[in-house]
């Protein structure tokens, strides 16, 4: 077998760190199965005895430590899957730590093929069962799985809670300088670090990654305001640990809970947007989650519990309506984004402005990106039949995005739904850019290879789009409505549509401007070589059946 190149090695590595950021305390594995090649968890070496983080044949030298009655159901189902009989791992087998002494453990996993359909990469996860699973091994707090628990059990006795979320940016400068040993360190310093500080506010977790959270029930937002003001101003004097200056920047979000019918898990959703702002929209500033405001904040709440409660009941009361694109010099159909919406029990509809930005941090949103995928598909197909060019766009979610089966969920929609590639336009909107460049280019990639489309959504909003556009390329770039709203009476803002389309040429892309509103802004627009136009002046987004009356001939 060839040996793995340094690219190889470095899409491997990247793979690694996607699936370890959402292990959530399990031991992580990932093979390239072309060269056999695997990355494991350090854990998972330091406590069985492995040879390295890195090793050739891996699922041989796993098997000598497997407990040899549970040795050749082992031994068959990795055949399978490394021969493409097979697509998924689940099994519970006993494995050899370096003392001797067997652990239960389950691991699971999922083969990733190439375009071919030939098995590339097998990543999955292994849980110590014996260990009891509540417990961090590298910084010795409960866990993610002890997180919930524990919050279930407050939420049963109907006691209210403030939770919060810790965490900081660019820990991973940290490995690239330092290596994962002196990471590791610095991470369980921090940890004991912040453990004495709320000894006497409630447990400390950890949670994924580098992110740390605590559960009180005794202590107000007020205080705990007042916690991280203290944290922060202490982490930003800088400190030296084992000879380093260290640089850590904190971010915080927080929750506070005084309505029980509420799964944990909508509580996470909420707690990770509030942390997010936090870390990507406020600089570390401390975010509470609907500002603090109580009454909103429950009411906020009981939504989300409940719009996540349909999404896991076949995305019952979602809809989705469209929007057209229409060629900016002809003004006729091109295509239309699909735009999802929910309908409460009381006819109400609901802005997805309302729930997209909480439940993007869940995960269930990809359920519901794939419901999104193929419904749009779904009725989508109905248009080609008059409009055989008419491309559909669709939002991507950063979860999505970040999911490792992601692009074969893609494929298989468009074979089930027997939709082309070639009228397919997906979006990368403002937190889709959060993803690993490298993985993001890997995606897009392997489905333009296909014949879909991508457009970078809200260009020049939040994050980098100029770096989005030269890492990963695209076949369209739409200009945020923010950007042309005032342009009837400021020069400048035609002036920058003239950077912009100048800028999309460059790369080989053309411009689409959305929020076009009134003849005027249509007028100005059109001296420009943009392709295409969206906004009210041609329509709000309608339901299916609208749409289909106004454009269906």
């Amino acid at each position: 077998m060839a040996e793995i190149t340094e690219f190889d090695k470095n899409v491997l590595d990247e793979l690694f760190k996607s699936y370890e950021m959402v292990a959530e305390g399990a031991d992580v594995y990932v093979c390239d199965v072309k060269y056999d090649y695997s990355r494991w968890s350090k854990s998972a070496v330091d406590f069985y005895g492995l040879p390295d983080i890195y090793m050739v044949a891996a699922g041989n030298i796993w098997l000598e430590h497997i407990h040899p009655a549970d040795r050749e159901k082992y031994r068959k189902e990795i055949e399978a899957l490394f021969e493409g009989t097979q697509d998924t791992h689940d099994m519970q087998y006993r494995a050899m730590d370096k003392e001797g002494n067997y652990n239960v453990c389950t691991c699971r996993g999922i083969i990733m093929r190439d375009p071919e359909g030939r098995p590339r990469y097998f990543a999955g996860v292994i849980r110590n069962q014996t260990i009891g699973g509540f417990i961090d091994r590298l910084t010795g707090l409960k866990n993610q799985k002890a997180f919930y628990k524990d919050m279930r059990l407050i939420i049963n006795e109907e006691k209210p809670f403030n939770v919060v979320m810790l965490g900081t940016s660019h820990f991973s400068k940290f490995n690239d300088m330092h290596g994962y040993e002196f990471g590791n360190f610095l991470l369980q310093h921090a940890a004991r670090y912040i453990l004495d500080m709320v000894s006497n506010m409630g447990e400390l977790y950890r949670l994924d990654g580098i992110k740390l959270a605590f559960i009180t029930t005794t202590h107000s937002m007020e205080e705990i305001e007042e916690f991280y003001a203290k944290l922060k101003k202490i982490v930003q004097a800088n400190f030296r640990l084992d000879g380093r200056l260290i640089d850590l920047p904190v971010n915080g979000g927080a929750v506070s809970v005084s309505y029980y019918n509420i799964d944990c898990d909508t509580v996470f959703s909420c707690l990770t947007h509030a942390y997010e702002e936090s870390k990507y929209e406020y600089g570390g500033e401390f975010r509470i989650f609907e500002n603090g405001v109580s009454e909103k904040m429950q009411e906020k709440l009981k939504l989300l519990n409940k719009i996540r409660n349909c999404v896991s009941m076949g995305c019952r009361g979602f809809m989705l309506y469209y929007q057209p694109i229409v060629d900016a010099k002809t003004e006729q159909l091109k295509g239309a984004e699909a735009l999802i919406r929910w309908r409460d029990n009381d006819g109400s509809m609901v802005s997805p402005n309302e729930f997209i930005p909480v439940l993007e941090n869940d995960s269930q949103f990809p359920v519901l990106g794939e419901w999104i995928l193929r419904e749009a598909m779904r009725q989508g197909k109905k248009l080609l039949d008059f409009y055989p060019d008419f491309v559909l766009s669709v939002n991507l979610s950063y979860a999505q995005l970040q999911k490792l089966d992601f692009v074969n969920v893609v494929e298989k929609a468009m074979k089930d739904m027997d939709y082309p590639a070639k009228n397919l336009c997906l979006e990368i909107t403002e937190r889709c850019r959060l993803v690993d460049l490298k993985r993001l280019r890997n995606v897009t990639l392997e489905l333009r290879q296909v014949g879909i489309k991508f457009a970078i959504d809200d260009f020049g909003t939040g994050f980098s789009s100029l770096n989005i556009i030269q890492e990963i390329g695209c076949d369209t770039v739409k200009v945020d409505r923010n950007f042309v709203k005032n342009v009837e009476e400021d020069p400048r803002e035609e002036r920058l549509v003239s950077v912009i389309t100048d800028l999309s040429d460059i790369y080989g892309a053309s411009t689409c401007i959305e929020g076009i509103e009134t003849e005027g802004m249509r007028d100005i627009l059109k001296k420009y070589p943009v392709s295409s136009f969206q906004g009210y002046l041609y329509s709000k987004p309608l339901p299916f059946y609208d749409f289909m009356k106004k454009y269906g001939k």
